[in-house]
């Protein structure tokens, strides 16, 4: 559904000089400077499928996503979604897409979201029966249906990004690009925000494209993500692997049947003490070890109960985005 070879996009932007004298020599005659935020990037997404695209700010993840969904032209390279090169659009294909933007809104302010769908009804030139059918099921699912004759501007923010949901989805799209979905919401409006992303690729199987700072969304969501840096791809491939093949530790925590906290220590060839707290004790051990770890653990201190985790994802991904290359 979406294929993409050697796209690479670069901005001509204002060189600046610093000081006083810089400023005045910029104002009468600038200079530029060649800014490549996509230098020669390849990807290929299925049907079903939610790829997680993960980078630091100004990496190209919105870059690349604007591409996809022809907002903005490439400097070379080719990409197709559906067939179509989205810098054509071609009407037949922003029929078959939608993009959504936690930092940018598409509902009207001083609207009613009830009123905003309709007008959305007219531009998709949806049949009123399917129409009401994908209204009803998104608004139910969402939990939003009372809300819907409420003007954007007085809803809170989670209730505003379920609406921008519902808009983006009403024409059940073929591809849905999320950039930052979930950006300021609470958790509660995060975790309701995955599971119904999670339910509605079940049921519709678009190919799916997410951008996001927050791990919890790339771990609920993707099993493939992609690390792009300065505008390269330096990882492609399943999260499961980042996992096995980068995570060199795992966290273990005990919790205390009694008060020997104090005394807690391991070897320091088994592991380091992460933090150490009243009826609680967390250690980073090397994944070779911890059998070992464990056992002693358990032997030499009062535990009531022991659990063996996977290290944040947030923090391997930070790991590798500083490393040369994957």
């Amino acid at each position: 559904m979406i294929e993409v070879s050697d796209l690479r996009k670069s901005f001509k932007v204002h060189k600046k000089e610093a000081g006083l004298k810089g400023s005045l020599k910029g104002l009468i005659k600038r200079q530029w400077e060649e800014k490549h935020a996509l230098k020669g990037v390849s990807l290929k997404v299925e049907a079903g499928e939610i790829v997680g695209l993960v980078g630091a700010n100004g990496a190209g993840k919105t870059t690349l996503v604007k591409l996809l969904a022809g907002i903005v032209h490439p400097s070379s390279g080719t990409a197709k979604v559906l067939g179509y090169s989205p810098w054509e659009r071609d009407n037949n294909f922003r029929r078959q897409i939608a993009l959504i933007m936690g930092q940018k809104a598409q509902l009207w302010w001083d609207l009613p979201a009830a009123d905003c769908f309709l007008l959305l009804q007219e531009i998709y030139r949806l049949p009123e029966a399917q129409f009401r059918s994908s209204l009803d099921k998104l608004t139910n699912a969402l939990g939003v249906g009372k809300q819907l004759n409420t003007p954007i501007r007085r809803l809170s923010l989670g209730e505003r990004m379920k609406m921008e949901l519902v808009a983006a989805l009403l024409h059940q799209p073929k591809v849905v690009f999320l950039d930052e979905p979930t950006i300021g919401l609470d958790l509660n409006a995060q975790r309701s925000m995955r599971e119904f992303l999670l339910e509605y690729r079940r049921e519709h199987r678009p190919a799916m494209i997410l951008t996001s700072h927050y791990m919890e969304d790339i771990e609920a969501l993707c099993e493939r993500i992609v690390i792009i840096r300065e505008g390269e791809f330096v990882y492609d491939g399943a999260l499961s692997r980042v996992l096995e093949k980068f995570a060199g530790h795992k966290v273990l925590t005990a919790k205390l049947s009694s008060e020997g906290d104090k005394a807690f220590a391991l070897p320091g060839i088994l592991g380091e003490m992460v933090s150490l707290n009243p009826g609680e004790a967390k250690f980073k051990i090397p994944r070779a070890k911890v059998p070992e770890a464990a056992g002693l653990i358990l032997k030499s201190f009062p535990v009531a109960d022991l659990s063996i985790e996977e290290e944040d994802i947030s923090d391997i991904i930070s790991k590798l985005l500083l490393e040369s290359r994957v």
